[in-house]
């Protein structure tokens, strides 16, 4: 008898590049897992870049700029209690004060600071009578309080109703070599050059530039 071969079922045929039921595919390689190290140097230069931005912030504060708040109203109507304040401190370092500056300097005998503006420097002969002020014979002509000035004169006031210059406390109206005389804008409300005297420059922690504080009052400090 004839053996006949049974054909091979549709599913059991090989296609070339497919892989039948018996054999299996090489096992695929899994992805390696972050490393820690790398995590870790991550890190460590975030650190390094906020430590160095924090000294160099610190470094800024410290020898070029910093903070002061205004308390009293002694400064008054330019300057008022609460408002912050950035000082420069090197532009001093780089020349002398100048008049019509705002300042701020250590008042040692106060325990404090001190926030005034400059009428006169080494060698001006200063003068102060009534709402008046002089330099060198020349009237000042003082914008920054002109209009608070010419308010107390329309009703027949004086706006410095404290003290004049020269007077008893200080009696020398000539600016020394290595100081300044300054006045607070306010006056009648003033601890100033008439009565504590002229500023040494070694005394002074630089110029007001900017207030910063509060925000709807930002603003460059004019001289």
């Amino acid at each position: 008898m004839e053996k006949h071969e049974q054909p091979n079922h549709p599913d059991d045929r090989e296609v070339p590049g497919q892989l039948n039921d018996h054999e299996s595919s090489p096992a695929e390689t899994a992805p390696a897992p972050a490393s820690g190290k790398k995590q870790s140097s991550e890190a460590m230069e975030w650190l390094k870049a906020i430590v160095i931005a924090v000294v160099l912030v610190l470094v800024i504060r410290w020898l070029f700029f910093a903070p002061f708040i205004v308390d009293g109203p002694s400064m008054q109507p330019n300057f008022h209690t609460g408002e912050r304040i950035i000082v420069n401190k090197i532009i001093y370092d780089i020349r002398q004060p100048k008049h019509g500056e705002v300042i701020v300097f250590h008042v040692p005998s106060e325990g404090r600071d001190f926030i005034k503006r400059v009428i006169g420097v080494p060698g001006d002969t200063v003068k102060v009578e009534g709402d008046t002020v002089t330099v060198n014979g020349q009237v000042v002509d003082e914008t920054y309080i002109k209009e608070a000035v010419n308010a107390k004169h329309n009703n027949n006031e004086l706006y410095n109703t404290e003290a004049d210059f020269p007077n008893e406390r200080v009696s020398d109206g000539t600016v020394p070599e290595g100081y300044v005389f300054v006045l607070g804008d306010n006056r009648s409300n003033s601890t100033d050059s008439r009565s504590i005297g002229y500023v040494p420059f070694g005394d002074i922690v630089g110029r007001a530039d900017l207030v910063f504080w509060p925000l709807q009052e930002l603003h460059f400090i004019k001289h």
